[in-house]
């Protein structure tokens, strides 16, 4: 991934000769560790270094990468840590032929900007008489910079090692001997733009596969304005639980939305919300069964879309949460998520950012707070209505031609032989179509239970597949972890696998399905109800075997399709429109019209 320009500064070389920073970055694959000579935390500075080293001698193996790669090491404790310092510490580890670099800079207040423009944070810590002990408080980084000076990747210790690090080293080098097909400039003939992935893998398993990428250029919005649009698309929709609670206002809206979209909210500045709910993925992610966190860390189950998730009662697979501005902070601390250890940590960073200045006392009149931060996300997510659909148009407000005849008889079995409005719920006044409770499937409890096979089926390249066995696939994944459901929540025994029923609008957008993103299609989840859910002591007696012809199975497809709401371009342009890493960029939604 990119994470933006590296920033440059005037540095000293142990030999006392004086660089900038670019002049040591361009032109090769650099490795960046900021560390202070004296510090003697294992899992710090030493730590960072030993790396470095092992990485080197890693790097022996690729002869062809000797000229292309450059360590830097570089203090920040520039009042002790002198360029006669550096060199002494940098003895043990330079050898003829290694181009490993250890640089002071020449002020503290060098220090300071350069600091700051990796994120990198350090506290000095002092005796309780208020003196400096010579320690500094610090939270190891190591940065991967390209040839062109772009952040690659930031390490932290969970993740550093080695062999990550010489494998994406590898990785840059042959993008850069063989770039990747280059992008169209024009927008993928098949399907909306605003409605698809940007980087669209259909047709991935064949030999002859084509990128279909929609270049950036097609991928610039404009601002909408949210508030208007929520109302125009809301028809068929249960009632905001929150309207009268917290009712929207544009500088609150505004404010959610910047949040929402911002990657310094997470542990290491690389993650947002929006990174798995995707605007024109339907606002979850098309192209993953399950999300992945910060350093591509395994989150367990399914990102589901926030499409309508204002009007929900019940939130989360499991239910555990029932408001938005509570919902939000679940991420936000996750460790395999976006990986903030503590609400203060998100709120500080929030706090130091010079662009949320004005913003949080214009929306609320006061400054960042667990409740604000809640507040102003739920209040974007509130806006992401879509509604009004054919289906809408047809049952609510008698428009005969809205529904196509297929799928009329679609509804019909959906709420009659197939019975699927069992748990899909609807009523004469609103179609939620979920009754928000908890049913067991069976899914999760073949997860968990059910047999694993020998091998496992693995993609390495368009039309290029392997199968590995459980023993070499446990070297290169972690353990799959357990997934009870509900029962999570209430550790009640009758709630194993249980999950809360996902409301079906907007359902052609948001595959794949399932908790844990295991049914690819919408077909196939006709297909697994048909046939009556996996067997199990749990499984919900609503599930039972069905029936279906082909035509009944097209038009239970057709009536699905139908479900698709009214607005969600707009709402794409106006997500497409929002400045992502430019804190001086304005972030202002498109006030409302006729003001």
């Amino acid at each position: 991934s990119d994470l933006g320009p590296a920033a440059d500064a005037p540095l000293v070389e142990s030999t006392g000769s004086k660089i900038h920073l670019h002049a040591l970055l361009r032109d090769k694959i650099t490795v960046i560790s900021f560390i202070y000579a004296s510090c003697s935390e294992i899992n710090g500075c030493p730590l960072a270094t030993s790396v470095l080293q092992r990485t080197l001698t890693a790097l022996k193996a690729f002869p062809e990468l000797k000229e292309k790669v450059r360590l830097l090491t570089i203090s920040f404790d520039p009042s002790h840590d002198t360029p006669k310092v550096m060199a002494r510490y940098a003895q043990p580890f330079i050898k003829n032929g290694t181009d490993w670099h250890f640089l002071t800079a020449p002020s503290a207040s060098i220090v300071k900007d350069l600091l700051s423009a990796y994120q990198q944070s350090i506290t000095p810590e002092i005796d309780a008489e208020g003196k400096a002990t010579g320690s500094i408080s610090h939270v190891l980084r190591v940065i991967l910079v390209d040839p062109k000076l772009r952040i690659r990747n930031i390490y932290t210790p969970s993740v550093l090692h080695p062999d990550l690090l010489v494998a994406d080293i590898r990785t840059l080098d042959l993008g850069d001997r063989h770039p990747s097909p280059k992008a169209s400039s024009n927008p993928p003939e098949t399907g909306a733009p605003t409605q698809r992935p940007g980087d669209d893998k259909s047709n991935y398993d064949r030999s002859d596969y084509h990128t279909q990428s929609a270049a950036l250029t097609h991928r610039i919005g404009t601002t909408q304005d949210l508030i208007s649009l929520s109302h125009a698309s809301s028809r068929g929709l249960p009632q905001d639980p929150d309207e009268e609670l917290s009712p929207l206002t544009q500088a609150k809206v505004s404010l959610g939305r910047k949040l929402f979209f911002d990657r310094r909210l997470s542990l290491n500045g690389t993650f947002s919300c929006a990174m798995c709910h995707i605007p024109e993925q339907g606002f979850t992610s098309q192209e993953q069964s399950t999300a992945i966190g910060i350093e591509g860390r395994t989150v367990r189950r399914n990102a589901p879309t926030i499409l309508n998730a204002g009007r929900l009662t019940r939130l989360f697979h499991d239910g555990r949460e029932v408001r938005l501005e509570n919902q939000v902070w679940g991420p936000f601390l996750a460790a395999n998520e976006m990986g903030n250890p503590a609400v203060g940590q998100v709120i500080e960073k929030i706090q130091k950012a010079p662009d949320y200045q004005d913003l949080f006392d214009r929306a609320f009149g006061r400054g960042p707070t667990m409740d604000t931060i809640g507040e102003a996300i739920a209040q974007y997510e509130r806006t992401l209505i879509a509604g009004n659909s054919p289906f809408d148009q047809w049952y609510f407000d008698g428009k005969k031609t809205a529904l196509s005849k297929e799928a009329q008889q679609g509804y019909a079995l959906f709420s009659g032989k197939a019975h699927c409005n069992q748990c899909h719920t609807l009523s004469k006044d609103q179609a939620a179509l979920t009754d928000e409770s908890f049913h067991n499937t069976g899914i999760g409890y073949q997860d968990a239970m059910g047999p694993q096979g020998e091998k496992t089926r693995v993609q390495l390249a368009p039309g290029v597949f392997t199968e590995l066995d459980a023993a070499t696939l446990a070297t290169v994944s972690e353990k799959k972890p357990a997934d009870l459901g509900r029962y999570e929540v209430t550790q009640d025994p009758e709630d194993r696998w249980k999950f809360r029923t996902p409301g079906l609008r907007n359902v052609a957008l948001t595959a794949p399905y399932m908790h844990n993103g295991s049914i690819k299609t919408l077909e196939d989840v006709i297909t697994f109800y048909q046939g009556g859910g996996i067997p199990n002591p749990g499984l919900d007696p609503l599930i039972r075997p069905i029936q279906l012809s082909l035509d009944e199975r097209k038009a239970l497809l057709a009536f699905l399709t139908s479900l698709t709401g009214t607005g969600i371009d707009a709402l794409v342009e106006d997500a497409w429109s929002v400045p992502i890493g430019d804190p001086q960029a304005t972030s202002e939604m498109a006030p409302p019209k006729g003001r």
